[in-house]
Order: C-alpha cells, then sequence, then structure tokens
C-alpha cells in the first residue's frame, strides 16, 4: 500500500509534510487540494516528516490537506514523437495545453499514443540482449529512432517474440523478452527512466576526440570543442549568448540539438519559440525545429520546475545518443539553476557556502557535466552528448561560485566580455582569457593530424602567442601614446588586428560568413599567418595603420564571398598585390 501523508507546514513553495509509512528521498508525491493534484518531490526526510518541494504555485494549500506518495521518482517518457516538442521542465507538451497561462495541477503528455508508427525489427526470436540493445527502428522525422530494450532491465534476457514490419502505436508490445527464471516482460516502444539518475547502459565511456564543426571561427579554431565535450560561456547581459548559442545549435555537426532554457527570461524563450521554427538547417535544407527539441521554464516559475528542467533534457539526450546519435545539448543558463539550488537550501537552513549558494554546489554541477560524453554502445556504435551551457554570473563577475563551479567541471570556457561587446567585435569571446583543454589531448591531436593537416596545432599556438603580444603593444600603446613606442610594436599590434578581424570576428547574420567550413577556416589561417609573417617597411604609424586597415578590408570582403568563387579570386588577387608593392618597396630601400 502507498505512503499517504497531512500538510504539516508551508514555506513558499516548500511543504513539510507527516508521513504514515516509508519515503525515500526524491520520491514524487501529489498534494491534493480542493482545484487539483499538486505533484513535489521529496527533497530531505527527518523522522516522520518529509520536506517536499511543489512543482506549481502553492497558492490556496492549507494545513491539513492529504498527501499520496506514488513510490516512484520524478520520471520521464522516452519513445518516437519527442522531435519538435516544445515541453516544460515536467516534460508536458506546452502545445497542448489550453489558455495563456499554465493550470494548476494540469499535466499532459509529451507523446500521442494514438499515431501509429512504421516499425522494422532488428532483432530476432532467441537473441540475447540487456538494457539499450536495439529491438527495432522507426522513423521520427526522417531520423532513425531506435527502440530499445528498457533501460531499468539488469542482466541479460532472451528474445522470445518481435513483432513483424508494420504500423504499430506506443502502446502496442512490440517484443516480448524472458528473464532468467523464464518470466515474460511486453515490451513497448516507450518506456520512462528517472531524470535525477544517469543513463549508463553503455560498454564504455573514453575520453572524446573528435573534433566538433560549429562553423565558428573562434570556436573551431581558437578553442575547438569536440564531439562528446563540454563547454560553457559565461558572460554578462548583452554580449551575444543568445546569438552565440543560436548559432552553434544551428550549424554544428548534431543529429539532434536540444534546447534546455531553464529559468530565462521569457523574453528570451519567446525567441527561441519564435526563431526556431522558421530556421532552416544548414545541413539538410529542412526546418532546423525537425531535429530540435526545446525544454522550458521561464524564471516565474517555481523554483522547482527550474530546478527539474535541466535534468529533463539531459535524461531525453541520453536516450537518444543511446541510439548511437550525436546530441547537441544546450543549457540556458545554468545561473538559474544554481539558483534554484540556493533557493531550496535556504528554505532547508542548510549550512550556506559562498554567496549563500549550497556547499555542495561544485560537486553538483560536476555531477551533471559529467553526465555528458562520448560513449561506445553495447553493440560497438558510437553516441555522443556534446554540453554546452552559458551562465550569468551577477555583474558579469567571473569569480563567483557557478562560474567557478562550472569552469572546474566543463573542458572549454569561451569567456564573452563586455569591451569586445561593447566594441561590436562579435563573437565578444575573449581570445586571450578562453582556453579549451581539449587542444591538450594527444588523441585530438592525431585527430587533426588525420582530418585537418600536421600544420593546424603549431599554427594556431602561434596565432594565440601573436594575439597575446599585439594586446600587451596596445596597452603600452595606451600608456605612451603613438609616438612614444618604436614602429615595430605598431607592426606588431596591427598584425594582432588583422587576425581578430579576418578570424575571430565573424557576422552570424550573414549567409556566407555565418557558416564556416573547416576547409574555408584552415585556407583562411593559413593566409593571415602567412602575412604575419612577412616583413614590413613602414616610415610612420599613421602608414602601417592605412596600409592594414585596406589588407583587413580585402580579407573582409573574401569572407564575404563564396569560398573559391571569381569574387574570392579576385580579392585574393588585389590582396596579393598589395603585399607585394609594401614588400617589394622596402626591399627595393
Amino acid at each position: 500500500m502507498s505512503t499517504k501523508g497531512i500538510v504539516k507546514g508551508i514555506i513558499s513553495n516548500l511543504v513539510i509534510v507527516e508521513v504514515d509509512g516509508p519515503v525515500s528521498q526524491n520520491e514524487i508525491c501529489y498534494i491534493l487540494s480542493k482545484e487539483a493534484r499538486l505533484m513535489a518531490e521529496v527533497i530531505k526526510v527527518v523522522g516522520p516528516q518529509a520536506y517536499v518541494q511543489v512543482f506549481e504555485s502553492t497558492r490556496g494549500l492549507k494545513v491539513g490537506f492529504e498527501v499520496e506518495f506514488s513510490d516512484h521518482m520524478l520520471e520521464v517518457q522516452l519513445g518516437p514523437g519527442l522531435l519538435s516538442r516544445n515541453l516544460d521542465g515536467l516534460q508536458n507538451d506546452l502545445d497542448k495545453m489550453e489558455g495563456v497561462f499554465l493550470r494548476s495541477g494540469e499535466y499532459t503528455s509529451p507523446l500521442n499514443t494514438e499515431q501509429l508508427w512504421d516499425f522494422k525489427p532488428l532483432a530476432k526470436a532467441g537473441d540475447k540482449v540487456q538494457a539499450a540493445d536495439w529491438l527495432g527502428e522507426t522513423q521520427e522525422n526522417l531520423q532513425p529512432h531506435k527502440i530499445m530494450v528498457p533501460f531499468v532491465l539488469e542482466g541479460l534476457y532472451t528474445v522470445k517474440s518481435i513483432v513483424e514490419k508494420g504500423s504499430y502505436t506506443l502502446k502496442d508490445t512490440i517484443a516480448v523478452l524472458l528473464d532468467v527464471q523464464g518470466n515474460e516482460i511486453p515490451v513497448t516502444m516507450v518506456q520512462r527512466w528517472p531524470v535525477k539518475k544517469a543513463l549508463k547502459a553503455y560498454k564504455e565511456k573514453p575520453r572524446p576526440f573528435r573534433l566538433l564543426e560549429t562553423g565558428v571561427r573562434i570556436i573551431d579554431i581558437a578553442n575547438p570543442i569536440v564531439e562528446g565535450g563540454t563547454g560553457f560561456i559565461p558572460g554578462p547581459f548583452g554580449t551575444g549568448k543568445t546569438v552565440l548559442q543560436h548559432a552553434i545549435s544551428k550549424q554544428a555537426e548534431a543529429d539532434i540539438v536540444i534546447m534546455a532554457a531553464c529559468g530565462e527570461r521569457a523574453n528570451e524563450v519567446v525567441e527561441i519559440f519564435t526563431e526556431f521554427p522558421e530556421l532552416e538547417d544548414p545541413h539538410t535544407g529542412r526546418k532546423l525545429m525537425e531535429r530540435t527539441i526545446i525544454v522550458a521554464n521561464t524564471s516565474n516559475m517555481p523554483v522547482a520546475a527550474r530546478e527539474a528542467s535541466v535534468y529533463t533534457a539531459m535524461t531525453i539526450a541520453e536516450y537518444y545518443r543511446s541510439m548511437g546519435l550525436k546530441v547537441l545539448l544546450m543549457a540556458d543558463s545554468t545561473s538559474r539553476w544554481a539558483q534554484a539550488l540556493r533557493e531550496m537550501s535556504n528554505r532547508l537552513e542548510e549550512l550556506p557556502g559562498q554567496d549563500a549558494f549550497p556547499m555542495d554546489l561544485s560537486a553538483i554541477i560536476a555531477g551533471f557535466y559529467g553526465r555528458a560524453g562520448y560513449v561506445i554502445l553495447n553493440n560497438g556504435q558510437t553516441g555522443s552528448i556534446t554540453f554546452i551551457g552559458t551562465v550569468s554570473p551577477a555583474g558579469g563577475n567571473l569569480k563567483e561560485p557557478v562560474t567557478e563551479g562550472t569552469k572546474k567541471a566543463a573542458r572549454c570556457f569561451f569567456a564573452l566580455e563586455q569591451a569586445r561587446a561593447d566594441s561590436k567585435r562579435y563573437p565578444a569571446i575573449n581570445p586571450i582569457e578562453s582556453y579549451s583543454k581539449y587542444i591538450e589531448y594527444p588523441e585530438f591531436e592525431e585527430y587533426i593530424q588525420k582530418t585537418v593537416s600536421d600544420e593546424w596545432i603549431p599554427m594556431v599556438n602561434e596565432m594565440k602567442t601573436l594575439l597575446q603580444r599585439g594586446k600587451e603593444v596596445q596597452e603600452q600603446i595606451n600608456i605612451l601614446g603613438d609616438d612614444g613606442v618604436p614602429l615595430d610594436y605598431h607592426i606588431t599590434y596591427w598584425k594582432s588586428e588583422v587576425i581578430d578581424f579576418v578570424i575571430l570576428q565573424q557576422d552570424a547574420f550573414d549567409k556566407i560568413d555565418a557558416l564556416c567550413p573547416i576547409e574555408r577556416q584552415q585556407y583562411m589561417l593559413k593566409k593571415v599567418m602567412g602575412i604575419t609573417r612577412l616583413d614590413f617597411g613602414f616610415d610612420n604609424f599613421t602608414e602601417i595603420m592605412d596600409y592594414f586597415k585596406k589588407v583587413i578590408n580585402i580579407l573582409r570582403q573574401m569572407n564575404y564571398s563564396e569560398f573559391e568563387s571569381d569574387k574570392f579570386k579576385e580579392f585574393e588577387k588585389q590582396l596579393e598585390e598589395l603585399l607585394k608593392e609594401r614588400i617589394t618597396q622596402k626591399n627595393q630601400g
């Protein structure tokens, strides 16, 4: 018999319940108010009292209301039909809800149980299978969607029977499995999994090494992220976090994109809802929304719902990874999630850590980031979850606990800077502060040498050194004035500016420049680094400035031209003539 309880106290959306039986951490319960059944999660148990966080507004709740415990954790439904969905943090389908405002106690299924799916069996009777093995497949928005052995099953099972190729609904039994005792287990196309528990139904999880092409030069060249890698984008308001996220999710080489708007401001969520259905996938020419799932929670939703949304999104990502797909998960912004953790921690009167965040904030962030990664499945296929979170530090302070905790967990750090945004240098990623730890991996180096070129990594390091020197020179010019430093210093500064304007800056709204394939990136980097290695002769600093502005202008026109087109080659020719003119003058002199 399931445990019941009575409401004994209410502190905002933390409710204290006196229980009459056993309850467990993270168990789901329902508070029976007069209007609705409100869903809540157990977050602390002290003797006969359970502290539960309610996923909605607790307005109207009173002491004495009954509570029913469900005997399971917060779970998501996993099956065909999740793509193109707009979900909330509890996996309710927002499109099925009526009215402008969400009604208390209204929960909708994310899946359509009436729809027919064309099923094709991949396993046969007599096969030995285990959790996450593929039994069959169906097509979901042109993506192969694998129907798997339920993740909750442990050990080996035998396929007793499997249905023939045909159309079935999600409720239909498509296979029957036998356990070691000979018990029959019917399997449908839908299964459930608790969101707080990482899905580990794979053979191994090696270090990721394959470059994930995003088409954004400052990321792919200076701070590459890999398939199955983790990165985060901190930056103050207005530095372009959302545009950068849109660019990556639109252009990155991923089969599935999941956008988790965990506690975002309503206007940014609206932007995702309105823009994404209109965007075209540059890889297939179809609508981007066909391979996208949006999990949205706005700031005015209760703390608990904001906290649940990132876990819901990650569990859905793990489900698609088990099918051997490349998943890109974007969370915007994990600061709101951390603030939700802080609010609950304060209400539970736990000992506060720095800035009143929970003491174990770092461990919670690391545990979550650890769920991403590149895996080898039981059948030898590979799948990956690349996770990029954005952090909105208060006042742009990158030393606050959420940024610091994320820095320890994520391997890539894309620091957005107010000064770059103010001078309209977009993407406003600071090339010197940012880093990617993947460059140091020998597996990554080997992969780049094989697929791109042997010169790539040494050239990138040379570029970073020149940027650093350019920054130092700029500081000296600011202090001593233009006349106070030698001409060589001016040349160094302008060479670093060529890199900045041509390689690091990119126009996300230009049809050609928005997406820069790796072949083009390599060509342009080689061209720019070739220019920085040349010796130039000048008589004064204004001459240097005018000359390099012309060089930058031609190179930028090349960025806006179709790669290797006649227009592109024409600009290249102009550049050669410009370079020749200055070098010959020097040599003649």
